[in-house]
Formats: structure tokens, sequence, C-alpha cells
């Protein structure tokens, strides 16, 4: 288990802007600027990451480490694994410790793109330090809840946390009720190496997400979701 807290984090400032649609002179330019210097000192991504094995394979089931999954989609994805990296990343909760601006809807709103950047550093340090050590090739990483939701539902949260153990205070994280997590940009799964690439954007329906990474894959969605 390592938990990750001295992540280096620089906020593109043009590429926020070109993504919150906001004119560079602007009113708007000075406020978005003014928060992402905010965001720079404050702002503390984490992640964090444990090494797990293989216990038992029994269909749409695979043990891992102790905790028990129920995903056909991961069960299939993990035929010819034996170890896995339950792993999290998070933009920090310092974040939204300093937000003053609650109930601007323009302002959070930006904010959160500002956080997903901070996310995005913590999911590439933690991606770079995890091939660094173990020398891994090409990795793959599943979610609970990440594509179409019979996939690997999201309440199988509490077991991931579960599994990962003494790994998640050190980021802050918190589980809700709800399984979602705080703060919102937080992810976390399963890693693993692979022998192809694949994103659970292939085996999502939904065609309005802003998040999506790739196109959904009608084929691979049969071939995970039924015999």
């Amino acid at each position: 288990m390592e938990t990750l807290t001295k992540i280096p984090f620089s906020a593109d400032t043009d590429a926020l802007m070109k993504q919150a649609h906001v004119e560079a002179g602007s009113d708007d330019a000075a406020d978005l600027a003014g928060l992402i210097k905010l965001a720079m000192s404050c702002s503390r991504p984490k992640a964090a990451y444990t090494v797990a094995f293989i216990d038992a394979r029994d269909g749409d089931t695979v043990q891992i480490g102790g905790c028990l999954f129920t995903s056909r989609a991961l069960s299939r994805k993990l035929e010819s694994v034996e170890r896995v990296f339950p792993v999290i990343a998070t933009c920090g909760r310092e974040m939204d410790e300093v937000f003053d601006a609650k109930g601007d809807m323009v302002k959070e709103y930006w904010w959160d793109l500002i956080k997903t950047h901070a996310l995005s550093a913590a999911q590439q340090e933690l991606g770079d330090h995890l091939r660094r050590k173990f020398r891994l090739g090409t990795t793959v990483i599943m979610r609970p809840g990440s594509g179409d939701a019979a996939m690997w539902p999201i309440e199988q949260q509490k077991e991931l946390f579960a599994l990962m153990g003494d790994a998640v205070p050190g980021t802050g994280v918190i589980l809700m009720e709800s399984f979602l997590m705080m703060p919102n940009k937080t992810t976390s799964g399963i890693l693993f190496q692979a022998e192809k690439d694949f994103r659970t954007c292939e085996v999502c329906h939904r065609d309005t997400c802003q998040s999506r990474q790739a196109p959904f894959n009608k084929e691979l969605w049969g071939t995970l979701q039924h015999e």
C-alpha cells in the first residue's frame, strides 16, 4: 500500500479558458483566472494504491484479496490476470475547503473544471508511478459504476474500499451511502496489465457523456454481457 501526496499540479489556463468558453480579456476571464490562482495555491491532488492477487474465479464472480466482486465484465477481463492494483485518485478535499462561491452556478462550474484537471494530474502521476515501479506494459482500469450499470454495479464500491483498506484514509476520500465519493472529482477502480487497451466507455450506451474517451463497441459489449 502506498499513498502519493506530493503530486505536481500546474493548471493550464488557456485550456481551461477554452473549455469554459471564456473570452480572453473579459470580466469572466479575470474571475476564472482568480479561481485558477486560488486552486494553484491550495490544491493537493492525491492517489493511493495497494497490490492484490486473484484468489478465485467462478463465472460472474471474482475474489480478490478476500473480497468478492460480482461482475461478468470484470471476471472476464481478469481471466488471465493474477495481480491487480486497486487504486484511488482525487483532486483533494482542500479544494472544497477553500471554495467560497457556493451558489454561484458559473463559478461552481469553473471550479469543477479546475478540480477535474487536478484529478487528471493525480491519475497521470499514479499511472506513471505504477508503470515505473512494477515495470508494467499496457494497463487497463475498470471502475465500479463506469459503463452500463450491469457491467460492474456502483454498489461494489463498498467491496473495493474494503479491499484498499488503509490506503484510503491518506487520500481524505469519503465513500457516501450513495456509493459516490467525496470530493466529487475522485475516481477508484482496479488497474491491471493487459495485452490490449480497454476503456469502459466502450461498453457504455450514454451518448451525452462529456467524459467519454472511446466510442461504444457493440461487439465488445455483447461479448462481456452475454455468454
